[in-house]
């Protein structure tokens, strides 16, 4: 996640904590069409005015989404003004401490279940296939960031910002790269085997495109991080 997007979805979930501003945006989610300030204000119970700031509030955070229509039905002049309505905004809106990925995980195993019915592969191949696959994109990221020709000090920079941005919490150790955080933490639990294969192959994708940071992904399982572990490719086997 980015800092930007974080910085959001903390303001969202900050503007929430009002009392009157989080009945009026659970009034206008429950509505199946957009409302008008004045529907809202009924509906919650507060006057027009404090409808009006909470109501445009919310829309400035992105929790709510904004259209303009005529009530009335009439057109041309003489119509009046187009109402401003307000909607539940489309997207959704989570803060996860360490962050997680689990829809991410999600998308990956179905992809995989997918590719296995229709290939006759077995589903643990296909999953491999599609961690590495992300792992491939991955590194095409670190790529653009880290410039054209960069340092090998650029490139691991720019891997690292990746690797934070889908929640891995990089950390320096001795000799390598630690992933402090696992983004499917709760299914690592349940699933080991699988998340930490699906990790690995990640990795493993990430470093076949990034061969100039002479690292390779090993299997070192930690509670409360993630399972794989970026050390030099000096010591694989150690």
């Amino acid at each position: 996640m980015s800092q930007a997007r974080f910085d959001a979805d903390v303001a969202g979930l900050a503007s929430l904590a009002e009392p009157t501003r989080r009945a009026l945006y659970l009034y206008v989610r429950s509505q199946r069409t957009a409302v008008s300030r004045d529907e809202a204000a009924a509906g919650v119970g507060v006057p027009r005015h404090k409808a009006k700031f909470h109501l445009d509030k919310l829309a400035n955070d992105g929790l709510l989404e904004v259209e303009y229509a005529r009530r009335t039905g009439r057109q041309g002049p003489g119509a009046g003004r187009p109402a401003k309505l307000y909607r539940r905004a489309a997207g959704e809106l989570a803060v996860t401490l360490p962050e997680r990925r689990y829809e991410l995980a999600g998308q990956l195993m179905a992809s995989a279940i997918s590719d296995a019915r229709s290939e006759g592969q077995p589903v643990a191949r296909t999953l491999g296939r599609a961690a590495r696959e992300r792992g491939h994109g991955l590194a095409s990221l670190a790529l653009r960031q880290a410039g054209y020709n960069p340092a090998p000090a650029a490139l691991l920079a720019a891997t690292r910002q990746v690797l934070d941005q889908e929640g891995y919490q990089t950390q320096d150790d001795s000799a390598g790269i630690t992933l402090a955080n696992c983004p499917f933490q709760a299914l690592a639990v349940e699933h080991r085997e699988v998340i930490c294969g699906m990790n690995q192959a990640i990795m493993e994708g990430l470093l076949e495109r990034l061969v100039r940071l002479r690292l390779t992904a090993i299997s070192r399982p930690v509670t409360g991080q993630c399972c794989v572990r970026l050390a030099p490719a000096s010591d694989h086997g150690a």
